[in-house]
């Protein structure tokens, strides 16, 4: 099953490589910064410019508007709150528990670029990978205009290469880690809609808003 699931008939690896060994000065700096970007670590800024966000977007709308952007906002704020917690919870579980080997630890190390310090154990899934999912997922009914989309989406993949690129991850880990997260925001909206939301009417209403 590891062999179709996880090493992908050896696709895998090549993978692994063929994006590994792309490196110049600049790209390794822009690896380096898009990966900070997804630490877990940011979450409270994160969650601090969403808050302000949504206090500037409540105050700019007129009155009989505030309602329904309010709720917006909020549930926004909810799900990427909830979400993350259980994201946590859930790589802080699978990643001892499958005990995956990192890029370092199975291939000589002259054979790949390590970019930052290295790490061997633990690479399944990828936590930037799922965090910058999370992100992505969570403020997804925010984004209106297509370019909003179309940035979100490219975060979130870019996030994905940086790890491989600096030799943390294989794409097998970046793939698990953006599942589990999109899994997590669905399961919580779905839930918030399920708990909050009783009249049938209603929640045809508040479909586009959690």
């Amino acid at each position: 099953m590891k062999w179709y699931l996880y090493d992908w008939g050896g696709l895998n690896v090549w993978l692994f490589h063929v994006i590994n060994n792309i490196h110049n000065g600049v790209i390794d700096s822009i690896m380096l910064g898009v990966t900070a970007a997804a630490s877990h670590q940011l979450f409270t800024w994160y969650l601090a410019v969403l808050c302000l966000s949504a206090t500037s977007a409540i105050v700019k709308n007129s009155r009989d508007q505030v309602d329904t952007k309010a709720l917006l906002w909020i549930s926004t704020i909810t799900v990427f709150s909830i979400a993350y917690l259980a994201d946590g919870w859930l790589l802080g579980v699978l990643k001892p528990l499958l005990d995956f080997p990192r890029p370092p630890l199975v291939f000589p190390i002259e054979t790949i670029h390590i970019i930052g310090q290295a790490e061997y154990h633990h690479s399944l899934p990828s936590g930037h990978s799922s965090f910058a999912m999370l992100i992505a997922a969570s403020i997804w009914p925010l984004l209106v205009a297509p370019w909003q989309k179309y940035l979100a989406v490219f975060f979130v993949i870019l996030v994905g290469v940086s790890r491989i690129s600096l030799g943390a991850h294989f794409p097998a880990d970046v793939m698990a880690g953006w599942i589990l997260s999109l899994l997590i925001v669905l399961l919580v909206r779905y839930s918030l809609r399920t708990i909050f939301v009783v009249n049938p009417k209603e929640h045809v209403e508040n479909n586009k808003i959690l």
